[in-house]
């Protein structure tokens, strides 16, 4: 039977098979104009960050106005805003300083500092440190800005052999470490004394050396070292050369040998030593350096046990050598110490301590004497997130949690303050939002700003007694970027893998949305214990997410399983499993998305990520092929065993196990059936290079087709603006079934 050209175009529109065209060059410049017509810049009063002033209840922040930057100084007392100074006339200055006209709108100091009289202002201006006396309208050039030292990397271990001598409380001795071993010299004879008689170049003492309160005994750490771990990476084009450089550095990966510590106490006077035993801190992750109680007694120091399972507070006493557990928290899994809080109270009699052990982050009060907790201070299932101040004199507790408010997402977060007693319990950001606040010294007042990803943010001064409102100070304005076609994500919410867990996440569609047309979709990954992930605040460009919707995808983000801020029990998912990625949840609450919303392909899903993400999406596409039908890998850590150790011991355990091999992408390399791009940075100074290229050493053994794009000179990376195009290509071509436009027909300004 022949079927007319008209008859069976008719029909493909009429059957789905044949879209409307996505991904063209016209969508391509129109997701890079998103950019600019989503920035940041289109939203106005926004972006309040508090500077409070040193012990008084005034702060300042910058507006930002259609007319440009505004300085402006509050007084939370009198209830009042003024501008800091006079633009104009501070704008006129700088102008005839610096020979370049500056209008008072562009006006953007890099740092700055003010006096509590607001008279006198120092900052930083295009390099160069100034004072302007806001009466008089005088400027002054301070000279220009100092060269900070370069930062030790964070992967490089201090051997702590290094300090400047300490003197010592009453300012008599001086202590220091000369030839690995621990002096003293009484300042007003210039006579050194040598205290410690063993240290050696392979068995030292550290030299971040602790007086005691009494001036009489002096504390250290004596260190046994480890050959240290160094990964190489091949700048292949230098800017300043032609040939390649080798750098080197170090990093230390799972299994590897640690240095081992022990805290040791010396008498000034008779050169008496307190070595203790070991037995309570022999399996070391880290001993940490020791703090003497106030009475002079003991020094207290903390011990992470290899593998995570054991963490404690010990106290070694100044008189007998014994040392005893003030805390001991244990877990079959893992105890999450990156959570940790300990606060001292100066009666010396009790702690504070922050734990998960019922499941939840709470707050305990622990007694030293008898090693036990005598109050759990919060309770409830929430989580705490982190502990802004102790009022000692109050006996209060200011704080930020999660998840107190029911039937609302539970990772936002609010602030809080309550008794050391448990009671008390007062919520001082109390509006539906993710609150971020900035108190006064004197904790009388906060500024809290809070948003949503679909509210804009709102800013304004609370008292911190009771959370009420003292003024407001800026609503955001998102009218310019409402105008510019932008609309807000919409939260998702579905159940879990377990069918009763509610995970939560976002749904992105182009601004052409059509819910007529079918729309692939895509997943950006980057799920793990250690954190949440998901935006919670109002962001107008998503870079991300935002772009990548406009070429024909709706593009989602979710929180599974193993990721933090829930429960325990929510997080632990991941032990001895990074390889199940939180992917169950996600895949079952992609699928009720398009239960309920039909134009979302679950026939065409394709997943992206980097670093962990990048690990995350290549284990997609290789191990659930079914669901995920492309991937795109940045910079992953795709075998455990090639990453840094603390990431992976804390999640995975030690010794090095199965659970290592089982989940890494080079073992399971050649299940690949689905599409797949790594890219990686050659200098990637945070995921060992090597990772990824094993990865593609076991794809060409399994005579495996893939694409791979290197990054010269980056490190760790999605792939720069090159490879942000390659992606783009990369998803039009596998889920679109599209040819991607030529490049040079793309407009990138």
């Amino acid at each position: 039977m022949k079927v007319s050209k008209l008859g069976l175009f008719t029909a493909m529109l009429l059957s789905g098979s044949m879209a409307i065209a996505q991904g063209t060059a016209d969508d391509y410049r129109r997701a890079y104009s998103l950019r600019e017509k989503y920035s940041a810049n289109n939203v106005y009063y926004a972006n309040v960050t508090p500077q409070w002033i040193e012990n008084t209840h005034g702060f300042w922040y910058v507006r930002n106005t259609p007319e440009g930057r505004i300085y402006v100084a509050v007084n939370a007392d009198k209830k009042d805003r003024t501008e800091l100074f006079d633009h104009q006339k501070l704008a006129i200055a700088l102008s005839q300083a610096s020979k370049k006209e500056i209008k008072p709108g562009t006006l953007s100091l890099e740092r700055l500092s003010v006096n509590k009289s607001l008279d006198t202002l120092r900052f930083v201006f295009n390099n160069q440190q100034w004072m302007y006396v806001v009466q008089s309208n005088q400027l002054t050039n301070e000279g220009t800005l100092p060269i900070p030292p370069t930062p030790r990397h964070w992967m490089e271990v201090d051997d702590e052999k290094t300090a400047a001598p300490i003197s010592s409380p009453d300012g008599k001795y001086m202590a220091f470490i000369k030839n690995d071993n621990i002096y003293v010299k009484e300042i007003a004879t210039g006579k050194e004394k040598q205290l410690s008689l063993d240290g050696t170049l392979g068995n030292y003492y550290s030299a971040y050396l602790r007086w005691s309160p009494d001036s009489k005994k002096v504390a250290s750490c004596k260190i046994r070292p480890v050959e240290k771990r160094y990964v190489y990476y091949v700048e292949s084009s230098p800017v300043d050369q032609l040939q390649p450089k080798l750098h080197k550095q170090e990093y230390a990966k799972p299994g590897d040998e640690l240095p081992f510590k022990v805290p040791c106490i010396y008498e000034v006077e008779t050169g008496r030593s307190v070595i203790p035993a070991t037995d309570l801190f022999a399996q070391q992750y880290d001993v940490s350096a020791p703090e003497w109680n106030n009475d002079s007694r003991a020094v207290t120091f903390e011990y992470n046990q290899r593998g995570h399972q054991v963490y404690r507070v010990l106290e070694l006493s100044a008189e007998n050598g014994s040392v005893r557990p003030l805390v001991e928290e244990t877990s079959d899994k893992y105890v999450n110490y990156t959570r940790r809080f300990r606060h001292d109270l100066p009666d010396g009699k009790h702690m504070i301590w922050m734990s998960e052990r019922d499941n939840w982050n709470h707050l305990y009060m622990y007694d030293r004497s008898t090693a036990k907790p005598i109050q759990q201070i919060t309770r409830g299932e929430w989580y705490v997130r982190e502990v802004l101040r102790v009022d000692e004199a109050n006996r209060q507790i200011y704080f930020s949690a999660n998840g107190v408010q029911p039937n609302e997402d539970p990772y936002l977060i609010r602030y809080y303050r309550i008794g050391f007693n448990g009671k008390g319990l007062t919520c001082l950001t109390p509006e539906e939002g993710m609150h971020k606040a900035w108190f006064s010294q004197d904790m009388n007042y906060l500024v809290d700003v809070y948003s949503m990803v679909d509210k804009a943010p709102v800013a304004v001064l609370r008292s911190a007694k009771d959370g009420k409102i003292v003024m407001p100070l800026e609503t955001a304005d998102i009218s310019k970027l409402v105008a510019e076609g932008w609309k807000a994500p919409e939260v998702f919410v579905a159940k879990g893998r377990d069918g009763k867990t509610d995970m939560w996440g976002l749904i992105v569609r182009p601004s052409n949305f059509d819910p007529t047309k079918k729309y692939p979709v895509i997943e950006y990954i980057y799920q793990g214990p250690g954190d949440q992930y998901v935006p919670k605040t109002f962001i107008p460009y998503n870079w991300y997410m935002t772009s990548l919707a406009e070429l024909g995808f709706i593009v989602v983000m979710v929180d599974g399983m193993s990721t933090s801020f829930r429960s325990r029990e929510f997080e632990n998912v991941c032990y001895k499993n990074l390889k199940d990625a939180g992917l169950p949840d996600h895949m079952a609450w992609i699928k009720a998305a398009t239960q309920k919303y039909p134009y979302m392909d679950i026939d065409r899903v394709g997943i992206y990520g980097c670093s962990a993400g990048g690990q995350e999406s290549t284990s997609a596409v290789l191990l659930h092929p079914e669901f995920y039908k492309a991937a795109y890998s940045a910079c992953g850590c795709h075998d455990n065993r090639m990453d840094k150790i603390w990431w992976n011991e804390l999640w995975l355990g030690y010794p090095v196990g199965d659970a290592y091999k089982e989940g890494s992408n080079v073992e399971n390399a050649h299940l690949l059936s689905r599409p797949l791009m790594l890219v990686v940075g050659e200098m990637d100074d945070n995921v060992d290079p090597a990772s990824t290229m094993q990865v593609v050493n076991a794809l060409i053994k399994a005579n495996k087709d893939f694409e791979l794009v290197v990054i010269p000179g980056a490190h760790h990376t999605m792939g720069e603006n090159f490879g942000e195009h390659k992606r783009y290509d990369f998803f039009v071509r596998h889920l679109l079934n599209a040819t991607p436009p030529k490049w040079e027909d793309v407009n990138l300004k």
